[in-house]
């Protein structure tokens, strides 16, 4: 079991080679046992998939910026896959700090905004909220930020 509260500030950045999948539409988006994990306390895990490991051409830059203290300014991305358009689905670091230089272009995806994730076959739990977009599964443990009343922790 993994507590998310053993987790550091700032992010750790780990590469996992877990296989992650992400349906939607009735599509595999995503099929990648390459992408990485940043975890950071009170989060359950993000995986950011490599651009290369996403179905081509369902992609479309979305309106709007955020910026991570520790990432830099992120972007967020559109999913469109035949007549189904979810907007700002994910999102990635095109230019991140150093320290995280690894996901560079790399998208993470919002489980609550697709029709599936899984990590090795395990089908994930969205984290509450909107804001974040941690995976949750069972061998994550929390309490997680992200739920009422949670964001003064």
């Amino acid at each position: 079991m993994e507590s998310v509260w053993d987790y550091p500030r700032p992010p750790r950045l780990e590469r996992t080679a877990a296989r992650v999948t992400v349906v939607h539409a009735g599509q595999t988006i995503v099929d990648s046992d390459r992408c990485w994990r940043v975890l950071e306390t009170s989060h359950p895990p993000v995986y950011y998939v490599p651009r290369a490991d996403i179905a081509a051409g369902v992609l479309q830059p979305a309106a709007g910026r955020s910026y991570c203290e520790f990432k830099g300014d992120a972007s967020y991305w559109d999913l469109v896959v035949g007549d189904s358009r979810v907007a700002r689905a994910g999102w990635s670091y095109e230019q991140p700090t150093a320290a995280y230089r690894a996901i560079a272009g790399a998208v993470a995806f919002y489980p609550s905004r697709v029709d599936e994730c899984r990590v090795a076959g395990e089908l994930v739990r969205p984290q509450e909220g909107d804001f974040y977009g941690g995976w949750i599964t069972a061998d994550i443990v929390g309490p997680f930020k992200g739920g009422p009343g949670t964001m003064g922790w």
